[in-house]
């Protein structure tokens, strides 16, 4: 039975959980099988290339984009704007599931846009993320301090979620983070 749309996977989580991380060694992990894609974000913010993998714009271009309607999902976070890219409605439409690294705060958008959402928040102990912070270098001791305080958004009510704990071994962490995948796209398949 073929899925008549996409699965859309919302990759959530606080920082220096791994989320990029997991998605990019789960994208080379899944490189053999089409059925998904890793699209790039755009973000306000140059790409530390051994860190993170999106695409950069000025904030101007940001803005053009944003009042063209030149998008799929578009936020603010931490003083930059992420855009994902409006090819992700094709993707689904094509029935791929579509594995994105978004903010809470963009999931009743996603959820009222697309109809296969499915949630998956990486999670990690706070001993784990603040070195993961620290080793970033990114931000100042304050600023990281800050983050590991912060009160993440809450997750909207009557959605289902999968948490994937990226406290250990990088290895356990992409086995779980593809494992849920492979559960969101046969439930998505499920539902349909």
């Amino acid at each position: 039975m073929t899925k008549p749309a996409g699965t859309f996977v919302l990759v959530v989580g606080p920082s220096g959980a791994g989320k990029d991380t997991l998605i990019v060694a789960a994208h080379k992990r899944l490189a053999g099988n089409p059925d998904f894609v890793f699209p790039r974000r755009i973000v306000t913010r140059n790409a530390m290339v051994e860190l993170e993998d999106h695409d950069s714009i000025d904030r101007p271009t940001f803005e053009r984009m944003r009042m063209a309607g030149d998008y799929a999902l578009l936020w603010e976070a931490h003083g930059l704007g992420y855009i994902l890219p409006r090819t992700i409605d094709d993707l689904l439409a094509e029935g791929k599931t579509v594995v994105c690294n978004v903010s809470r705060r963009v999931i009743d958008e996603a959820r009222a846009k697309y109809p296969g959402v499915r949630v998956l928040l990486v999670t990690a102990d706070l001993a784990t993320r603040a070195a993961r912070l620290a080793q970033r270098g990114r931000e100042t001791e304050a600023e990281i301090k800050a983050r590991l305080t912060r009160q993440p958004a809450d997750i909207p009510q009557g959605i289902g979620v999968t948490v994937v704990d990226n406290s250990g071994a990088l290895e356990d962490g992409v086995t779980a983070f593809v494992g849920a995948l492979a559960e969101a796209d046969l439930a998505a398949g499920a539902d349909s």
